[in-house]
């Protein structure tokens, strides 16, 4: 699948949904020490780019991110200094000036860049760490553009059973490297990088807890978690899933066209042909 660039950034809909895996060998490459040190860097990047993360799972040899990239104008050149400045930990001493800020606010809503960042950080890490050289993950990473509201919801979920239908945990909240596990860890009292502000009107003028109790009952009843294995519903949603990782765009037919129309128009400038199988899918 070819990496889909900024298209839908000034799109209050349009989210992301992002798969890359290693280059390495086995089902067991991140083990307990990486996938700590990878979900730190996600949650550390999440505060300095110009994001809002929904859910991540971080599995043996490849993860899962889903976020939306936030309009750049809505942040003042103040707040771009302080994410400038985020950025290099006090490192090395910073001195902010105007080209700088113009530089830097086009890097933070850059979605090429943020995924970037994560994957060159942490193949650096790993490759000190165990004095290694050569790539770490293979290839560009897929991205399916995901519309807010009912489809994010699914997505999130597909993203959250992913430890559970691998066999690790029977419940996706005993597993430490998925966004729902992570949620439950921290309480939703404490301050989190991760946004429950889905886009749906059921989730709407809710307080955290009760947006994190609507999200868990809705993962369960996705995974069957609660109900019979042969449930309807979830052999529905299990035949469905693929789709959240293959297709190119997810969504309404509303949304779907609009986007449609403009990877079209992408592709039409770079001059290539692309013709996926079953592509799109509307909720």
């Amino acid at each position: 699948m070819p990496r889909i660039p900024r298209l839908l950034t000034n799109n209050p809909k349009a989210a992301y949904h992002v798969i890359s895996r290693t280059a390495l060998p086995g089902h067991d490459v991140l083990g307990s020490e990486e996938k700590e040190h990878l979900l730190q860097l996600i949650n550390w990047l999440s505060q300095v780019y110009f994001v809002e993360v929904y859910g991540f799972a971080i599995m043996g040899n490849h993860f899962h991110l889903l976020w939306r990239m936030l309009p750049e104008n809505q942040f003042s050149d103040e707040e771009v200094a302080r994410r400038i400045k985020l950025y290099y930990q006090e490192k090395r001493k910073v001195f902010i000036y105007e080209d700088m800020i113009k530089k830097w606010r086009a890097r933070l809503s850059s979605l090429s860049r943020y995924v970037q960042d994560i994957k060159q950080r942490f193949s650096r890490w790993y490759n000190k760490r165990v004095d290694r050289k050569g790539y770490f993950w293979a290839d560009r990473f897929k991205s399916v553009i995901i519309e807010t509201g009912e489809a994010l919801l699914n997505c999130l979920a597909y993203i959250e059973l992913n430890p559970v239908r691998a066999g690790i945990v029977e419940k996706p909240e005993d597993y430490r490297w998925c966004s729902l596990g992570y949620r439950a860890r921290l309480g939703t009292g404490e301050t989190s990088f991760l946004s429950l502000n889905i886009g749906l009107p059921s989730y709407a003028n809710k307080s955290e807890r009760e947006r994190f109790k609507l999200y868990r009952e809705f993962v369960y009843g996705k995974g069957g978690l609660s109900e019979p294995k042969t449930f309807t519903k979830v052999k529905e949603f299990t035949y469905r899933t693929r789709y959240f990782s293959e297709s190119l765009i997810i969504g309404s037919k509303r949304f779907i066209d609009e986007a449609g129309r403009e990877l079209k128009r992408f592709f039409a400038r770079k001059r290539e042909k692309v013709i996926p199988d079953k592509p799109f899918l509307s909720f």
